[in-house]
């Protein structure tokens, strides 16, 4: 049962890293080479679709893990789980701290509403995304390396 939780924990950890890396150098790229205003429709509409799903798939990742370092306390690499369960609370921290609000703002934006700095907030928001990108690869590969 164990070696189950640990494969569908790094599973779920995995491809919530690989939505989040398309976000930052894929989809906000081709975001940001539409013309202006269906550039910014787009992010807004991102995320609205995004902001719905990513707080689940981030609690959900944390909790997982969370198990997997109680199951597992007694067994190899119960020290990478736990660290990359408290890499994943840093994530859902910062997400909560610096991101959500930024996008709280943005997905309501349309090209009548928006403020004269959207593009420097969803810049803003960029920086901070790829730190928490980052972080969420760096706990992803704690936990391939303790399945090992």
């Amino acid at each position: 049962m164990l070696n189950a939780l640990e494969v569908f924990t790094t599973v779920i950890v995995g491809l919530m890293v690989g939505v989040e890396f398309s976000v930052a150098f894929v989809m906000n790229r081709i975001l940001d080479a539409l013309p202006e205003d269906s550039g910014q429709l787009g992010h807004a509409h991102a995320g609205r679709m995004l902001g719905a799903l990513m707080p689940f798939w981030y609690i959900g990742s944390l909790v997982l893990s969370a198990v997997w370092a109680v199951a597992g306390w007694h067994h190899h690499g119960a020290g990478l789980v736990v660290t990359a369960a408290s890499l994943l609370i840093l994530s859902v921290v910062m997400s909560l701290l610096l991101l959500v609000p930024i996008n709280n703002r943005n997905k309501t934006w349309t090209p009548d509403n928006r403020p004269a700095d959207w593009k420097q907030q969803l810049h803003r928001w960029d920086r901070y995304h790829y730190v928490r990108v980052a972080v969420i690869i760096a706990a992803f590969t704690l936990l391939v390396a303790a399945l090992a």
